[in-house]
């Protein structure tokens, strides 16, 4: 006879079976939910902050700024742009999501379910790259019509933003973990989320960079996303794609298993 096993931090729930999937797609969906009821918020207003950026710079700037890396400037700028829109909202999906279900005490509604940490980590990270995928197709669409070019590998595009997706969803889920209040998660927002987001390539290229701030860019996976992206929309990179694809794919794997781990053990989790 199968007997019942338990993992998670679901707190004395014991289940039968591989994957619950009824749970995980109760879970995911209640993520996709979460951010589409209020949309204004989750999708417009970034969208909006996208806009702004390019339209500040292409008045700021006017036709005084040379080309980048052999392409016109709002050309160049927009994938990182887009990349950027894509990691602070894939961030925020999964950051908030915990964080707020700690506030107000009904943390207890995810953990309680029979679902295993893998579960919860695929439930968690499919919000995310839901929300960053809605963000990457209309801005991708709009930069397309500014621009009037069309995308030079589709293919490349796509796995960079899934990449920075889940990366960046992994990353909210420990953070989430670990903050107790929403001023100690606006705290990893403002000082490390969004200062990687802006110096990692997205307005200028890490070519222009002075030792050792040059070097020092090429251990950051995120310059890696951007840089992946900007390939795929104008197909000129910094650095090799495949390289910033395995590089990021090994970073995504850690992050993963660590937020794996803390879910398993309910590490900062349970009330």
């Amino acid at each position: 006879m199968k007997q019942p096993v338990s993992d998670g931090p679901a707190m004395g729930v014991r289940r039968f079976g591989r994957v619950n999937w009824l749970g995980l797609r109760t879970l995911a969906t209640r993520e996709i939910m979460r951010f589409l009821a209020v949309w204004q918020q989750t999708v417009f207003a970034p969208l909006m902050t996208a806009g702004l950026f390019v339209l500040i710079f292409a008045l700021a700037l006017g036709g005084g700024r040379g080309q980048v890396m052999g392409l016109p400037y709002l050309v160049f700028l927009g994938p990182g742009i887009l990349m950027m829109t894509v990691i602070q909202n894939a961030f925020a999906n999964t950051s908030s999501s915990i964080v707020s279900a700690k506030v107000q005490g009904n943390i207890v509604d995810t953990l309680m379910p029979p679902l295993s940490a893998g579960e919860l980590l695929a439930g968690y990270i499919i919000g995310a790259v839901a929300r960053a995928g809605l963000v990457a197709a209309v801005i991708g669409t709009g930069m397309v019509l500014v621009t009037g070019r069309g995308i030079a590998h589709p293919l490349w595009l796509a796995i960079f933003v899934l990449l920075a997706a889940i990366l960046l969803g992994g990353l909210g889920i420990l953070s989430g973990i670990l903050a107790q209040k929403f001023d100690q998660m606006a705290a990893i927002t403002n000082f490390i989320i969004t200062p990687l987001s802006f110096l990692s390539g997205t307005f200028y290229s890490v070519e222009a960079l002075p030792q050792p701030f040059f070097a020092l860019s090429h251990w950051n996976p995120i310059f890696y996303l951007i840089d992946g992206a900007r390939y795929g929309v104008t197909g000129v990179s910094d650095a090799p794609p495949l390289q910033g694809f395995v590089i990021c794919a090994a970073v995504t794997a850690g992050v993963l298993a660590l937020a794996w781990h803390w879910l398993r053990i309910g590490y900062r989790m349970k009330p």
